[in-house]
Formats: C-alpha cells, sequence, structure tokens
C-alpha cells in the first residue's frame, strides 16, 4: 500500500472538512479487524474511500468492501482514490442514499462500519441485524456525537440525530442477540458484536 498517498487523502479530507476516520478510533478498528479477520465488510458512508481503503489493509487477501455514499463527488473522489491504490477488486462502492440501498443488499456480512446520518442511525442498526452473520462485529462511529448524547443536550437544531443516537445506544445495549461495548474514544465508537 502506497502509504505517502494514503497520507495525502487524509490531509486533504481534513483541510476541506471532511469527517474522516480518527486515528485513534481507527486503531482500535483495526486490532479488531487484525484478530477477527473478516472476509465481508459493509461500510455505510463512504466520504472520499479512507476509512474503507484502511480497513483494506487488515482484511484477508481474498476479502472485499463494500462502501456506500450518496455524494456524487465524493464518490468520484473516492474511485480515484481506490483506483490509484489498485484496490478496485477489494472495494466496491454503492452510489446512493443509504437508506434506498440498504434494503436491496441481500449479502451476509462479518462486519458494518456505521459512520453515515447520526439521525438514521436507528435505520441503519436495523438493516445491519439483517445483513450481519452470527458473531459479526457493527461499529458505529460518533456514537457519543461530541459529548450531546450522555449529556442533557436538547437544542432543537441537533436534537433529532442526539435522541436517535440514544436510541441505538438502548437497543445494542439491552438487545439480548448484542454485546456492546462504548468506547470514548474519538467521538465515541459503539463495538457491538450479535450473539445470536
Amino acid at each position: 500500500m502506497d502509504e505517502v498517498y494514503l497520507e495525502k487523502i487524509k490531509q486533504k479530507a481534513l483541510e476541506e472538512h471532511i469527517p474522516i476516520i480518527m486515528d485513534d478510533t481507527l486503531q482500535i478498528i483495526a486490532d479488531i479487524l487484525k484478530t477477527n479477520k473478516p472476509k465481508k465488510m459493509l461500510e455505510i458512508g463512504t466520504a472520499v474511500g479512507y476509512s474503507a481503503i484502511c480497513f483494506s489493509k487488515y482484511l484477508d487477501k481474498e476479502a472485499t468492501i463494500d462502501t456506500i455514499e450518496r455524494d456524487e463527488e465524493r464518490v468520484k473522489e473516492a474511485i480515484t482514490n481506490i483506483s490509484k491504490l489498485g484496490l478496485e477488486h477489494k472495494i466496491h462502492i454503492y452510489s446512493g442514499d443509504a437508506v434506498d440501498v440498504l434494503p436491496t443488499l441481500t449479502e451476509k456480512y462479518d462486519a458494518i462500519f456505521i459512520d453515515a446520518a447520526k439521525g438514521k442511525y436507528p435505520f441503519f442498526l436495523k438493516e445491519s441485524e439483517r445483513l450481519l452473520n452470527k458473531n459479526g462485529i457493527i461499529f458505529a462511529d460518533n456514537i457519543l456525537y461530541k459529548g450531546y448524547v450522555m449529556s442533557d443536550y436538547n437544542k432543537h437544531k441537533q436534537r433529532t440525530a442526539v435522541r436517535n443516537l440514544r436510541e441505538y445506544i438502548k437497543e445494542v445495549t439491552e438487545n439480548p442477540n448484542y454485546e456492546t461495548k462504548i468506547i470514548e474514544v474519538g467521538d465515541g465508537l459503539a463495538i457491538t458484536r450479535k450473539t445470536l
């Protein structure tokens, strides 16, 4: 992997304020991927392809990643980045809104990474449950959302996102089919294993 080009993707995204996975969050996910070796991974929220490219380093040689992105400009940039690194055989992008794309998917995944519209996390969880293999893992990034989720924050602007993230946490921590850890890393990471 061309680490210099990967670093360029990261720096450009940061300069343009495109949200990408934080280093400490990536490190935790990387360690889990290296141990569990998923054969097939789904990412909800591609942005410019940075996280999918990073994840691909920790999967088996034959493993593949499907990733969904609704912003057409970002899809184009992600395709360029993925092909510059020669990963077209490994990473496949679905262009469209995850709310529309997810219900059309029928394959099963060993790992799912959620990093898209915060207000849609409960919907993403419902679809992930259907698409996840037993013992599969769901990573939900930004789950604590600037600390709002665990505080008494109730301002109108982010109210829906905060309420839906709380609903996501409630479901993954109270559902007997899941084992969940919430880690205060980056903007919060929920790691959920499907046990049934």
